[in-house]
Protein backbone atom coordinates (compact mmCIF):
# COMPACT_ATOMS: atom_id res chain seq x y z
CA UNK A 1 0.00 0.00 0.00
CA UNK A 2 1.17 3.36 -1.10
CA UNK A 3 2.77 5.12 2.19
CA UNK A 4 0.71 8.25 0.93
CA UNK A 5 -2.66 6.38 1.74
CA UNK A 6 -1.89 4.96 5.29
CA UNK A 7 -1.72 7.64 7.16
CA UNK A 8 -5.23 9.07 6.35
CA UNK A 9 -6.48 5.46 6.89
CA UNK A 10 -5.49 5.46 9.87
CA UNK A 11 -6.60 8.98 11.29
CA UNK A 12 -10.46 8.21 9.29
CA UNK A 13 -10.31 5.29 12.03
CA UNK A 14 -9.63 6.82 14.82
CA UNK A 15 -12.26 9.91 13.93
CA UNK A 16 -14.35 6.63 13.44
CA UNK A 17 -13.55 5.37 16.70
CA UNK A 18 -13.65 9.06 18.82
CA UNK A 19 -17.23 9.51 17.19
CA UNK A 20 -18.60 6.01 18.14
CA UNK A 21 -17.27 6.47 21.39
CA UNK A 22 -18.80 9.76 22.19
CA UNK A 23 -22.35 8.52 21.01
CA UNK A 24 -22.02 5.71 23.18
CA UNK A 25 -21.24 8.42 26.42
CA UNK A 26 -23.80 10.52 24.81
CA UNK A 27 -26.77 7.60 25.02
CA UNK A 28 -25.29 6.61 28.66
CA UNK A 29 -25.37 10.33 29.45
CA UNK A 30 -28.80 10.33 28.45
CA UNK A 31 -30.05 7.26 29.96
CA UNK A 32 -29.06 8.33 33.52
CA UNK A 33 -31.09 11.79 33.21
CA UNK A 34 -34.05 9.53 33.39
CA UNK A 35 -35.80 10.00 36.63
CA UNK A 36 -36.96 7.32 38.95
CA UNK A 37 -40.18 8.57 40.32
CA UNK A 38 -42.63 6.68 42.88
CA UNK A 39 -45.67 5.05 40.51
CA UNK A 40 -49.03 3.23 41.67
CA UNK A 41 -52.24 1.89 39.66
CA UNK A 42 -55.81 3.15 40.50
CA UNK A 43 -58.32 0.18 42.04
CA UNK A 44 -61.48 0.73 42.86
CA UNK A 45 -62.19 -0.91 46.32
CA UNK A 46 -64.46 -0.41 49.34
CA UNK A 47 -62.04 1.70 51.17
CA UNK A 48 -62.29 2.56 55.20
CA UNK A 49 -61.07 5.93 56.30
CA UNK A 50 -60.37 6.20 59.88
CA UNK A 51 -59.46 9.55 62.29
CA UNK A 52 -59.24 9.18 65.92
CA UNK A 53 -60.08 11.75 68.39
CA UNK A 54 -59.87 12.68 72.36
CA UNK A 55 -63.47 12.08 73.41
CA UNK A 56 -65.40 12.54 77.16
CA UNK A 57 -67.25 9.85 78.74
CA UNK A 58 -70.44 10.60 80.21
CA UNK A 59 -73.04 8.70 82.12
CA UNK A 60 -76.89 8.65 80.30
CA UNK A 61 -78.16 9.89 83.39
CA UNK A 62 -75.93 11.55 86.32
CA UNK A 63 -77.56 13.31 88.84
CA UNK A 64 -77.15 15.29 91.86
CA UNK A 65 -78.69 14.19 95.17
CA UNK A 66 -79.42 17.30 97.56
CA UNK A 67 -81.12 17.24 100.91
CA UNK A 68 -84.28 19.22 100.63
CA UNK A 69 -84.68 19.39 104.58
CA UNK A 70 -82.42 20.55 107.45
CA UNK A 71 -81.72 18.01 110.29
CA UNK A 72 -79.05 15.70 111.10
CA UNK A 73 -77.99 12.71 108.94
CA UNK A 74 -79.50 9.55 111.16
CA UNK A 75 -78.70 6.59 108.90
CA UNK A 76 -76.32 6.32 105.27
CA UNK A 77 -77.60 2.88 103.60
CA UNK A 78 -75.30 2.79 100.67
CA UNK A 79 -71.28 2.73 100.34
CA UNK A 80 -69.04 4.38 97.43
CA UNK A 81 -69.33 3.09 94.31
CA UNK A 82 -72.16 0.29 95.08
CA UNK A 83 -75.55 -0.27 92.82
CA UNK A 84 -78.79 1.14 93.81
CA UNK A 85 -82.13 0.68 92.43
CA UNK A 86 -84.94 3.11 91.65
CA UNK A 87 -86.59 3.93 94.73
CA UNK A 88 -83.85 2.24 97.19
CA UNK A 89 -83.08 4.88 100.43
CA UNK A 90 -80.30 6.07 100.14
CA UNK A 91 -79.82 8.35 103.79
CA UNK A 92 -82.30 9.01 106.29
CA UNK A 93 -82.55 12.47 108.47
CA UNK A 94 -83.82 12.80 111.50
CA UNK A 95 -87.35 13.01 110.86
CA UNK A 96 -88.96 13.67 114.89
CA UNK A 97 -89.27 17.34 114.23
CA UNK A 98 -90.89 16.93 110.95
CA UNK A 99 -93.33 14.48 111.98
CA UNK A 100 -94.59 16.56 114.98
CA UNK A 101 -95.18 19.10 112.40
CA UNK A 102 -97.37 16.69 110.56
CA UNK A 103 -99.17 15.77 113.90
CA UNK A 104 -99.66 19.38 114.50
CA UNK A 105 -101.35 20.16 110.89
CA UNK A 106 -103.36 17.07 110.67
CA UNK A 107 -104.86 18.14 114.64
CA UNK A 108 -105.24 21.90 112.83
CA UNK A 109 -107.04 20.37 110.09
CA UNK A 110 -109.74 18.04 112.13
CA UNK A 111 -110.33 21.34 114.47
CA UNK A 112 -110.88 23.35 111.61
CA UNK A 113 -113.35 20.57 110.08
CA UNK A 114 -115.65 20.95 113.36
CA UNK A 115 -115.49 24.38 113.27
CA UNK A 116 -116.89 24.27 109.49
CA UNK A 117 -119.84 21.89 111.05
CA UNK A 118 -120.73 24.37 114.02
CA UNK A 119 -121.26 27.18 111.66
CA UNK A 120 -122.99 25.59 108.63
CA UNK A 121 -125.71 24.36 111.85
CA UNK A 122 -125.20 27.76 112.91
CA UNK A 123 -125.70 28.81 109.22
CA UNK A 124 -129.14 26.21 109.32
CA UNK A 125 -130.75 28.07 112.78
CA UNK A 126 -130.22 31.40 111.61
CA UNK A 127 -132.19 30.62 107.97
CA UNK A 128 -135.33 29.20 110.12
CA UNK A 129 -135.33 32.46 112.01
CA UNK A 130 -135.25 34.45 108.69
CA UNK A 131 -137.65 32.37 107.51
CA UNK A 132 -140.11 32.58 110.09
CA UNK A 133 -139.35 36.82 110.34
CA UNK A 134 -138.10 36.31 113.98
CA UNK A 135 -134.74 38.32 112.58
CA UNK A 136 -133.67 40.10 110.02
CA UNK A 137 -131.96 38.39 106.41
CA UNK A 138 -128.55 40.42 107.70
CA UNK A 139 -128.51 38.03 110.36
CA UNK A 140 -128.13 35.28 107.95
CA UNK A 141 -125.64 36.88 105.51
CA UNK A 142 -123.37 37.32 108.42
CA UNK A 143 -123.39 34.03 109.36
CA UNK A 144 -123.22 32.78 106.11
CA UNK A 145 -119.82 34.65 105.59
CA UNK A 146 -118.65 33.36 108.60
CA UNK A 147 -119.33 29.79 107.47
CA UNK A 148 -117.12 30.60 104.56
CA UNK A 149 -113.79 31.89 106.02
CA UNK A 150 -114.03 28.17 108.10
CA UNK A 151 -113.88 26.77 104.98
CA UNK A 152 -111.55 28.76 103.60
CA UNK A 153 -108.86 28.27 106.47
CA UNK A 154 -109.72 24.52 105.93
CA UNK A 155 -108.08 24.63 102.75
CA UNK A 156 -105.20 26.35 104.49
CA UNK A 157 -105.58 23.26 106.82
CA UNK A 158 -105.19 20.61 104.27
CA UNK A 159 -102.49 22.55 101.93
CA UNK A 160 -100.32 23.05 105.68
CA UNK A 161 -101.11 19.16 105.83
CA UNK A 162 -100.05 18.22 102.25
CA UNK A 163 -97.05 20.32 102.81
CA UNK A 164 -95.81 18.87 106.32
CA UNK A 165 -96.52 15.26 104.99
CA UNK A 166 -94.07 15.93 101.84
CA UNK A 167 -91.22 17.50 104.40
CA UNK A 168 -91.56 14.88 105.86
CA UNK A 169 -91.14 12.33 103.04
CA UNK A 170 -87.94 13.88 102.09
CA UNK A 171 -86.33 13.13 105.24
CA UNK A 172 -86.16 9.72 103.38
CA UNK A 173 -83.92 10.12 100.06
CA UNK A 174 -84.09 7.80 97.64
CA UNK A 175 -82.66 6.55 94.02
CA UNK A 176 -84.55 8.92 91.72
CA UNK A 177 -83.04 6.11 88.76
CA UNK A 178 -80.90 2.99 89.02
CA UNK A 179 -77.31 3.62 88.58
CA UNK A 180 -73.89 3.89 90.73
CA UNK A 181 -73.22 5.89 94.11
CA UNK A 182 -70.58 8.10 94.01
CA UNK A 183 -68.81 9.68 96.52
CA UNK A 184 -70.61 10.34 100.20
CA UNK A 185 -68.49 13.84 101.53
CA UNK A 186 -70.79 13.32 104.91
CA UNK A 187 -71.45 10.44 107.64
CA UNK A 188 -73.69 9.94 110.14
CA UNK A 189 -74.45 12.57 113.06
CA UNK A 190 -73.84 15.08 110.40
CA UNK A 191 -76.03 18.40 110.48
CA UNK A 192 -77.48 19.01 107.26
CA UNK A 193 -78.55 22.12 105.89
CA UNK A 194 -81.47 21.98 103.14
CA UNK A 195 -79.39 22.01 99.23
CA UNK A 196 -76.50 20.00 100.56
CA UNK A 197 -74.89 17.85 98.39
CA UNK A 198 -75.43 14.82 99.44
CA UNK A 199 -73.47 12.38 96.40
CA UNK A 200 -74.65 12.05 92.73
CA UNK A 201 -76.57 9.19 91.02
CA UNK A 202 -74.31 7.19 87.32
CA UNK A 203 -76.26 5.82 85.07
CA UNK A 204 -73.82 3.61 83.20
CA UNK A 205 -76.11 0.92 81.93
CA UNK A 206 -74.99 2.79 78.26
CA UNK A 207 -72.48 6.07 77.99
CA UNK A 208 -72.41 9.04 75.75
CA UNK A 209 -68.94 9.88 74.08
CA UNK A 210 -68.54 13.96 73.20
CA UNK A 211 -65.60 14.48 70.80
CA UNK A 212 -65.16 17.70 68.87
CA UNK A 213 -64.45 17.15 65.06
CA UNK A 214 -63.03 20.47 62.89
CA UNK A 215 -65.16 22.04 60.19
CA UNK A 216 -63.23 19.70 57.24
CA UNK A 217 -63.45 16.73 59.09
CA UNK A 218 -67.34 17.47 59.74
CA UNK A 219 -68.01 18.21 55.88
CA UNK A 220 -65.85 14.50 55.04
CA UNK A 221 -67.79 12.80 57.12
CA UNK A 222 -70.93 14.16 56.18
CA UNK A 223 -70.04 13.14 52.29
CA UNK A 224 -69.17 10.25 53.18
CA UNK A 225 -72.46 9.38 54.64
CA UNK A 226 -73.87 10.50 51.34
CA UNK A 227 -71.67 8.55 49.68
CA UNK A 228 -72.82 5.12 51.05
CA UNK A 229 -75.64 5.19 53.06
CA UNK A 230 -74.71 1.43 55.34
CA UNK A 231 -75.08 2.06 58.99
CA UNK A 232 -72.13 1.17 59.65
CA UNK A 233 -70.57 4.47 58.76
CA UNK A 234 -71.98 5.72 61.93
CA UNK A 235 -70.24 3.02 64.35
CA UNK A 236 -67.29 4.02 65.85
CA UNK A 237 -64.84 2.53 67.71
CA UNK A 238 -63.33 3.51 71.70
CA UNK A 239 -59.81 3.29 72.57
CA UNK A 240 -59.34 3.16 76.19
CA UNK A 241 -56.95 5.23 78.38
CA UNK A 242 -54.47 1.92 78.76
CA UNK A 243 -54.30 1.79 74.66
CA UNK A 244 -56.85 -1.04 74.06
CA UNK A 245 -60.00 -1.28 72.17
CA UNK A 246 -63.54 -1.13 74.07
CA UNK A 247 -65.15 -4.50 73.59
CA UNK A 248 -68.51 -3.15 72.39
CA UNK A 249 -68.79 -0.53 69.09
CA UNK A 250 -70.46 2.45 69.55
CA UNK A 251 -72.92 4.46 67.33
CA UNK A 252 -73.01 8.48 66.40
CA UNK A 253 -76.28 9.55 67.47
CA UNK A 254 -76.64 12.83 66.82
CA UNK A 255 -74.34 16.40 66.73
CA UNK A 256 -74.43 19.80 67.78
CA UNK A 257 -76.70 22.51 65.78
CA UNK A 258 -73.49 25.14 65.27
CA UNK A 259 -70.01 25.37 65.82
CA UNK A 260 -68.00 26.98 68.53
CA UNK A 261 -66.83 30.20 67.73
CA UNK A 262 -63.49 29.96 69.46
CA UNK A 263 -62.26 26.57 68.09
CA UNK A 264 -64.36 26.24 64.84
CA UNK A 265 -65.24 22.72 65.85
CA UNK A 266 -68.17 20.91 66.58
CA UNK A 267 -69.28 18.37 69.09
CA UNK A 268 -70.51 15.02 68.21
CA UNK A 269 -72.39 12.55 70.58
CA UNK A 270 -71.28 8.71 69.90
CA UNK A 271 -73.88 6.14 72.53
CA UNK A 272 -71.91 3.00 73.51
CA UNK A 273 -73.21 -0.26 75.49
CA UNK A 274 -71.89 -0.40 78.63
CA UNK A 275 -72.89 -3.72 80.35
CA UNK A 276 -70.14 -4.70 82.47
CA UNK A 277 -69.92 -0.96 84.24
CA UNK A 278 -66.17 -0.48 82.53
CA UNK A 279 -66.50 2.82 81.76
CA UNK A 280 -67.20 5.51 84.45
CA UNK A 281 -68.43 8.97 84.13
CA UNK A 282 -66.04 11.59 83.86
CA UNK A 283 -63.16 9.13 82.30
CA UNK A 284 -61.72 9.70 78.66
CA UNK A 285 -60.66 7.94 75.79
CA UNK A 286 -60.37 8.08 71.97
CA UNK A 287 -63.02 7.75 69.96
CA UNK A 288 -61.84 6.23 66.04
CA UNK A 289 -64.38 7.33 63.80
CA UNK A 290 -64.86 5.62 60.47
CA UNK A 291 -65.69 6.74 56.96
CA UNK A 292 -66.55 3.72 54.41
CA UNK A 293 -66.83 4.43 50.63
CA UNK A 294 -67.82 1.12 48.48
CA UNK A 295 -66.19 0.80 45.32
CA UNK A 296 -63.99 4.14 45.69
CA UNK A 297 -61.96 5.09 43.33
CA UNK A 298 -58.84 7.30 45.20
CA UNK A 299 -56.44 8.95 43.61
CA UNK A 300 -53.72 10.03 46.40
CA UNK A 301 -53.35 14.26 46.71
CA UNK A 302 -49.54 14.13 46.41
CA UNK A 303 -50.33 12.58 43.08
CA UNK A 304 -52.37 15.72 42.19
CA UNK A 305 -52.19 19.59 40.54
CA UNK A 306 -53.77 22.08 39.36
CA UNK A 307 -54.21 24.61 36.69
CA UNK A 308 -57.04 27.21 35.65
CA UNK A 309 -59.34 25.57 38.61
CA UNK A 310 -58.70 21.61 36.97
CA UNK A 311 -57.65 18.66 38.45
CA UNK A 312 -54.58 16.74 37.05
CA UNK A 313 -52.59 13.44 37.36
CA UNK A 314 -49.65 12.25 35.44
CA UNK A 315 -50.41 8.89 33.49
CA UNK A 316 -47.80 6.63 32.55
CA UNK A 317 -48.10 5.10 29.38
CA UNK A 318 -46.55 1.76 28.12
CA UNK A 319 -43.38 3.53 26.81
CA UNK A 320 -42.86 5.18 30.32
CA UNK A 321 -43.47 8.28 29.01
CA UNK A 322 -46.11 10.21 31.19
CA UNK A 323 -48.87 12.51 30.13
CA UNK A 324 -50.90 14.95 31.67
CA UNK A 325 -54.63 13.56 32.21
CA UNK A 326 -57.52 16.19 33.97
CA UNK A 327 -60.01 14.28 36.22
CA UNK A 328 -63.37 15.55 37.88
CA UNK A 329 -63.07 14.37 41.94
CA UNK A 330 -66.46 13.29 43.23
CA UNK A 331 -64.80 14.57 47.05
CA UNK A 332 -62.20 14.70 48.55
CA UNK A 333 -61.68 12.99 51.92
CA UNK A 334 -58.84 13.38 53.87
CA UNK A 335 -55.52 12.78 52.08
CA UNK A 336 -57.52 11.71 48.93
CA UNK A 337 -59.52 12.61 45.80
CA UNK A 338 -62.40 10.30 45.16
CA UNK A 339 -62.69 10.39 41.39
CA UNK A 340 -65.93 11.02 39.21
CA UNK A 341 -64.66 10.85 36.10
CA UNK A 342 -62.05 11.11 34.03
CA UNK A 343 -59.87 8.19 35.33
CA UNK A 344 -60.65 4.68 35.09
CA UNK A 345 -59.20 1.58 37.64
CA UNK A 346 -55.96 0.46 36.34
CA UNK A 347 -54.55 3.93 35.43
CA UNK A 348 -50.70 3.90 36.45
CA UNK A 349 -49.97 7.68 37.94
CA UNK A 350 -46.59 9.36 38.82
CA UNK A 351 -47.30 9.37 42.78
CA UNK A 352 -44.60 11.96 44.11
CA UNK A 353 -42.21 14.03 42.28
CA UNK A 354 -44.70 15.73 39.57
CA UNK A 355 -43.34 19.46 40.38
CA UNK A 356 -40.37 17.79 38.86
CA UNK A 357 -41.11 16.71 35.18
CA UNK A 358 -43.69 17.70 32.73
CA UNK A 359 -45.63 16.37 29.82
CA UNK A 360 -44.08 13.95 27.69
CA UNK A 361 -41.21 12.93 29.68
CA UNK A 362 -39.64 9.57 30.15
CA UNK A 363 -39.22 8.36 33.38
CA UNK A 364 -38.42 5.01 35.37
CA UNK A 365 -41.38 3.84 37.13
CA UNK A 366 -40.68 2.62 40.71
CA UNK A 367 -44.21 0.89 41.71
CA UNK A 368 -45.74 1.53 45.11
CA UNK A 369 -49.04 -0.15 45.88
CA UNK A 370 -52.14 1.82 47.47
CA UNK A 371 -51.96 -0.41 50.53
CA UNK A 372 -48.22 0.92 51.00
CA UNK A 373 -49.42 4.39 50.37
CA UNK A 374 -52.53 4.30 52.92
CA UNK A 375 -50.06 2.55 55.49
CA UNK A 376 -47.50 5.41 55.76
CA UNK A 377 -50.35 8.10 56.59
CA UNK A 378 -50.28 8.60 60.30
CA UNK A 379 -53.28 10.94 60.32
CA UNK A 380 -55.67 8.36 58.45
CA UNK A 381 -55.39 4.98 58.24
CA UNK A 382 -56.75 3.58 54.66
CA UNK A 383 -57.71 0.22 55.15
CA UNK A 384 -58.69 -1.63 51.69
CA UNK A 385 -60.95 -4.41 51.96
Amino acid sequence: MNKHLKIPLILLAVWVAGCSASSKENAISKESTVKVLPVTRLVEKSTDLHREYVGDIHAIRNVDIYARVKGYLEQVYVDEGRYVRKGQILFRINNEEYKAKLASAKANLQSTIAEAKAAQLEVNRVKLLVDKKVISKTELEVAQARYAAVEARIMEARSELANATLRLSHTSIKAPFSGIINRLPYKVGSLINEGTLLTSVSDIGSVYVYFDVSEGEYLEYVKANRLNSDKKNREVELVLADGSRFSHMGKVETMEGEFDEGTGSIAFRARFPNPGKLLKHGSSGKVRLTNTISNALLVPQKAVFEIQDKNYVYIVDKNKQVKMKSFQPKTRIAQYYVVESGLEPGDEIVYEGIQNIKDGVKIQPKYVSMDSISAGSEEVRLSVK
